[in-house]
């Protein structure tokens, strides 16, 4: 009996080691996933034309403002209106490389929980679990660099003259937006749409899981 009994306990910590080694496999290649989708998506966005030369993300004039926007270009300010555009792209890709150290932060604190849905997740599992966590985060990370490169790049200046216009047009009272909220606000969504599509290349294209470990633990 004791013989059995020691050989019993002898199988079930072979069994334990291993699963720990599978856990610590998945955990291992989903950071791993993490790390270079966050890298990629930072690296799209935060660069010159990452957000303005980019469709999907561009951050376009407050809905708001479009019939002011629309009238002032009509009337020959098309130029200011372009301006005015360009410059808060531009304070969005200058914040975007603060995001790195955040999702680092994050994908250090992950749980095995968090590792395991995010694994048996849909295409955007992580993504999901990145607003999550980082949103707020992000959100108060970008926003005083959004603030300061706006103020430099001109483009308070611009929103305050566009502004201005609108006390001698009819109807159009009440158009004034929280300019550095909604560029904070559009920067972080271009961002998560960027990493969202990271991901779902790591997911669904074998020819993206570019080391053994993401083929070990994505190809099944």
């Amino acid at each position: 009996m004791l013989v059995l009994a020691a050989g019993s306990s002898a199988l079930w910590i072979a069994h334990s080691a291993a699963a720990a080694l599978d856990q610590a496999t998945i955990i291992s290649g989903l950071k791993e996933a993490l790390a270079l989708s966050t890298e990629k998506a930072i690296a799209i966005v935060g660069k010159t034309d990452g957000y303005f030369g980019n469709k999907m993300i561009k951050i376009l004039m407050p809905e708001k403002m479009r019939m002011v926007t629309d009238a002032l270009s009509k009337a020959g300010m098309q130029k200011q209106v372009d301006a005015f555009i360009l410059s808060m792209n531009r304070a969005a890709e200058k914040a975007a490389p603060k995001a790195a150290s955040i999702f680092a932060d994050s994908i250090k604190n992950m749980k095995l929980e968090d590792a395991q849905k995010i694994l048996n997740g849909g295409d955007t599992a992580a993504t999901d679990y990145f607003k999550l966590k980082t949103s707020d985060r992000i959100y108060n990370e970008f926003k005083p660099i959004i603030s300061s490169t706006m103020s430099e790049v001109g483009t308070t200046r611009l929103y305050e003259n566009i502004m201005g216009k609108t006390k001698t047009m009819p109807f159009m009272s009440g158009m004034a937006v929280d300019l550095d909220d909604y560029v904070t606000r559009k920067s972080a969504d271009g961002l998560f749409l960027m990493l969202g599509q990271q991901e779902k290349k790591i997911r669904g294209n074998p020819a993206a899981r570019s080391t053994d470990l993401l083929k070990k633990v994505f190809g099944k």
